[in-house]
């Protein structure tokens, strides 16, 4: 056995661990020492089934060549420049290939290191282009009930999960939040988009009224509201946002971390939904999750309007010290390589109906209580127990993961979101361990 197949090290106590129970993990921890293709590699050298893309990031496998050796050129030619007054080639050459899978006319792409420094920097940018066009009494931002932008203060402030808020205080002011789309009553067992809830967008209308639309500089939205448990837009729904927000003069920001990069079969949900927004804020799917990266696309008449004044002044004050690393750009340069030449986008779009079908024969697996899916996610959401929530979904991660399938919850929601790689045994696979699993928890 090789030094990485190692034993779990022997003190777990100094890493706080993200998002997770941790007493739980350290009394029984889940290590994972090695992955490729679909697979994750266990420290007692078992295979587990990666059936959520490692954090809805990994779309196009685990360690594939041409990220891998992009990472190992790069590592040996120039390690880091900076961002601020000066450049490096990949950074404009990555800029460039990422605008040519952008929707028409957002040429202007803004570097972060992540999803949460994405939507943060798109909400400054909402906020002070606004005022760099002489506008500056829009101050509000809308978000949405379970909505999940992050986790940095604008984030959390526009964002809907209420476990992500509540003890962090007030958070940013000016903020209000449209209702969720989630209709279980009209909509359990949708295959793709609802038929019911577009009306839900004239909430807008609502909030607009109550506080002055000339006071709202930006409403954000996941397009498809991915780790609040996977809720697909309604048909027309999207539209309407969109319609509503051009009427009101306001911004209209899809966060895309999730859907950036190939999840529903297309570049980017604005382009799948065939609705165009403002700004676009992407990570994840950018550099296949190896390296942290986030890239924020903004419309040319947003960019175009801080670009006045003398030419030595700064223009936005905004960035980061790893904006547009080096090794992150080459890392994305690798995965967008990877991306076009297996054809991965469109590989997508062709298993999905697989997907579909799949994901709806456990329709009357024991618990389950709605199936939802879209391009190659999906979502299982089970009874909770009573007086238990989340008890029963965790209990089912955890006996996934014994059985050799990683999936993913959130409250008791079974979240699914395979690597666009995923072969069709794969799916039957992912598929069988979870009915078994279901039928062996409480």
């Amino acid at each position: 056995m090789s030094n990485r197949l190692a034993a779990t090290p022997n003190d777990l106590r100094a890493f706080w661990m993200p998002f997770t129970a941790n007493r739980q993990f350290k009394a029984s921890p889940r290590m994972f020492v090695a992955a490729e293709g679909m697979h994750f590699t266990t420290a007692d050298n078992r295979q587990v089934l990666d059936g959520t893309a490692g954090l809805w990031c990994v779309n196009a496998g685990h360690c594939r060549p041409k990220i891998t050796e992009a990472i190992r050129e790069q590592a040996g030619e120039l390690d880091y420049a900076p961002a601020f007054q000066m450049g490096h080639p990949k950074a404009f050459e990555l800029a460039n290939r990422l605008v040519d899978l952008s929707p028409e006319g957002m040429d202007h792409v803004f570097y972060t290191n992540s999803g949460s420094e994405s939507v943060d920097t798109a909400l400054k940018i909402a906020l002070a282009y606004h005022r760099a066009r002489g506008d500056g009494a829009r101050f509000r931002l809308i978000g949405r009930e379970r909505g999940y932008h992050g986790v940095n203060f604008g984030g959390i402030s526009v964002g809907g999960i209420v476990a992500n808020r509540k003890l962090f205080g007030t958070l940013l002011t000016g903020v209000d939040h449209l209702p969720h789309t989630h209709l279980p009553g009209k909509n359990a067992f949708t295959r793709g988009e609802p038929e019911h809830g577009a009306d839900l967008a004239d909430e807008l209308e609502r909030i607009c009224t109550l506080h002055d639309p000339s006071t709202v500089a930006a409403v954000i939205v996941e397009p498809v509201a991915g780790s609040t448990g996977v809720l697909i837009p309604p048909k027309g729904y999207l539209q309407r946002l969109r319609a509503i927000c051009d009427k009101h003069g306001i911004l209209l920001i899809f966060d895309e971390v999730i859907t950036g990069y190939g999840r529903l079969g297309a570049p980017f949900a604005a382009q799948f939904f065939d609705v165009k927004p403002d700004i676009i804020t992407t990570a994840k799917g950018l550099t296949n999750g190896v390296i942290p990266m986030g890239a924020v696309f903004v419309k040319n008449e947003i960019h175009d309007t801080f670009m006045d004044g003398p030419e030595h002044l700064i223009e936005f004050f905004h960035g980061y010290t790893y904006s547009g690393n080096p090794m992150a750009c080459a890392t994305a340069l690798g995965t967008l390589d990877t991306y076009r030449d297996d054809g991965l986008f469109e590989r997508a779009a062709d298993m999905a109906p697989y997907w579909e079908d799949a994901l709806h024969s456990l329709k009357d697996a024991k618990h389950v209580i709605d199936i939802r899916n879209l391009g190659l996610v999906g979502a299982i959401e089970l009874e909770p127990i009573a007086g238990a929530p989340t008890k029963r979904a965790f209990s089912a991660f955890v006996r996934a993961y014994e059985k050799g399938c990683l999936i993913r919850t959130t409250g008791d929601i079974i979240a699914l979101s395979p690597p666009l790689i995923v072969e069709k045994t794969h799916i039957d696979e992912l598929m069988d361990c979870i009915r078994t699993v279901l039928d062996e928890v409480e």
